[in-house]
């Protein structure tokens, strides 16, 4: 079975800009009140969940982030591919542990530890 995408997050270079900007185009409803200041989309059917936030360092991206049973070996089978490991995988206070590979090309692809 193939694995699913299961979160997408948009960053850049002011949060609260991007969350009124997505929250206007989409009429999503983005809860940006935990301790990241990081804006939490909830899924809809059909349709998955994601984030809108700020990034640490001023740059800006899209990812898409896919469900994995074992990060190590996605990552692993990536490189296999042409990829490259951008983050090993790392524990999320209170989330899920996350891992990202870029592709041949340089785009940033997020793993999820099976939930």
């Amino acid at each position: 079975m193939a694995q699913p995408v299961v979160h997408f997050e948009v960053v850049g270079k002011d949060g609260a800009k991007l969350r009124q900007f997505y929250s206007g185009v989409f009429d999503w409803e983005i809860d940006a009140s935990n301790p990241q200041n990081y804006g939490i989309v909830q899924p809809t059917a059909p349709g998955i969940g994601g984030g809108v936030g700020q990034s640490p360092d001023g740059s800006t991206h899209v990812t898409w982030y896919v469900q994995v049973d074992d990060l190590q070996a996605a990552l692993d089978k990536a490189e296999s591919l042409g990829g490259k490991t951008v983050m090993a995988p790392d524990e999320v206070p209170g989330g899920p542990a996350l891992a990202m590979f870029a592709d041949p090309d340089g785009n940033v692809i997020g793993l999820v530890a099976g939930m």
